[in-house]
């Protein structure tokens, strides 16, 4: 009884809105600890909570074939088949980003085509991040306009295979939907608006090496031994050229400066000889006053000490004169 679809359900596609979901899958989903415990005897109010309660989505994954609580929550909204206000209202809520996957996957099952294209493509501009559960029950990201994208194009998407639908272009020509506007096509109209302005002039390729050379900022590599020897090799051509080229004239003066330049420099080798000779003999000079000066300093000492030693023999004979005489020695 827990797993017969409501009695005032209506046929989707044609069939029972469970069969939708494949056999094996289905009973997968009603033998599951998650569909025993939490979707027994839910309502569409309490749908609203399981599904805020969502941390993933998903299909069935294992070796078991396990069904993920994403794909639980969808098969019991396709048993109490809720009403279509409520699951644009599913849609439209951008407060938690699961329950609006749930509503978009339920909307694409049962929708018909232009509900699907009515309330799914304004998904598009959703950019934020889903976790999904793959096969082997291994996650990653995805996002939530590559999702609407897959339910839109893809023909089996969380392990259940999607009705079909028609597609977009029938509908525009049967005058059923208009034509998508992208959010892309203000910047292709940007883009085309700057090539009809009339560029720049672009610098040509001698301005570019100018501009590299006058910046101070750019870093010069070392010459590769290629560009040396041709460096070389130029330098040597240009010297032949100016050998070529010069006039007997220039020769003429060439030589007059050489000879101008010898007999400077003789000159100036001259004048430092003669610098030197007279420093030599200011320094002798300077040392025979030296001598003599000292030589007159000994003469002095020694005059001196003659002098002193005539003073004290007239002293001690003038004192023996006044000893024989009676009289007191000199002090």
């Amino acid at each position: 009884m827990a797993n017969r679809t409501v009695k005032d359900a209506h046929s989707v596609k044609g069939t029972n809105p469970q069969y939708l979901v494949e056999k094996i899958i289905r009973t997968r989903i009603y033998e599951c600890r998650y569909w025993k415990e939490e979707c027994f005897a839910l309502t569409a109010e309490l749908m609203v909570d399981k599904a805020m309660e969502l941390k993933y989505i998903g299909g069935v994954y294992g070796g078991n074939v396990k069904p993920s609580p994403f794909l639980c929550l969808v098969l019991k909204m396709l048993q109490i088949q809720p009403e279509k206000d409520i699951v644009v209202e599913f849609i439209r809520n951008e407060n938690f980003k699961y329950v609006r996957a749930l509503g978009a996957f339920y909307m694409r099952l049962t929708g018909t085509t232009l509900d699907c294209f009515k309330y799914l493509e304004p998904l598009y501009y959703d950019y934020r991040k889903l976790k999904i559960q793959n096969r082997e029950g291994e996650f990653h990201l995805l996002h939530m306009d590559e999702f609407v994208d897959s339910l839109l194009r893809d023909e089996r998407v969380c392990d259940i295979i999607l009705p079909r639908i028609q597609k977009r272009h029938v509908l525009e020509e049967n005058n059923q939907l208009e034509s998508r506007v992208s959010a892309l096509d203000e910047d292709l109209e940007d883009m085309e608006s700057d090539e009809e302005e009339p560029m720049e002039r672009s610098p040509s390729p001698v301005d570019r090496r100018k501009s590299d050379r006058s910046s101070p900022s750019r870093h010069r590599r070392s010459p590769s031994p290629r560009s040396r020897d041709r460096r070389k090799r130029s330098r040597s051509r240009d010297r032949e050229k100016r050998h070529r080229s010069r006039s007997p004239t220039d020769k003429r003066h060439r030589d007059d400066d050489r000879k101008k330049s010898k007999k400077h420099r003789h000159e100036h080798k001259s004048r430092e000889k003669d610098r030197d000779r007279e420093k030599r003999s200011h320094r002798s000079s300077r040392h025979h006053k030296d001598d003599k000066d000292r030589s007159r300093d000994k003469d002095r000492d020694k005059g001196g000490s003659r002098s002193d030693s005539k003073g004290d023999l007239s002293v001690a004979e003038t004192n023996e004169l006044r000893a024989s005489l009676g009289l007191p020695p000199l002090k």
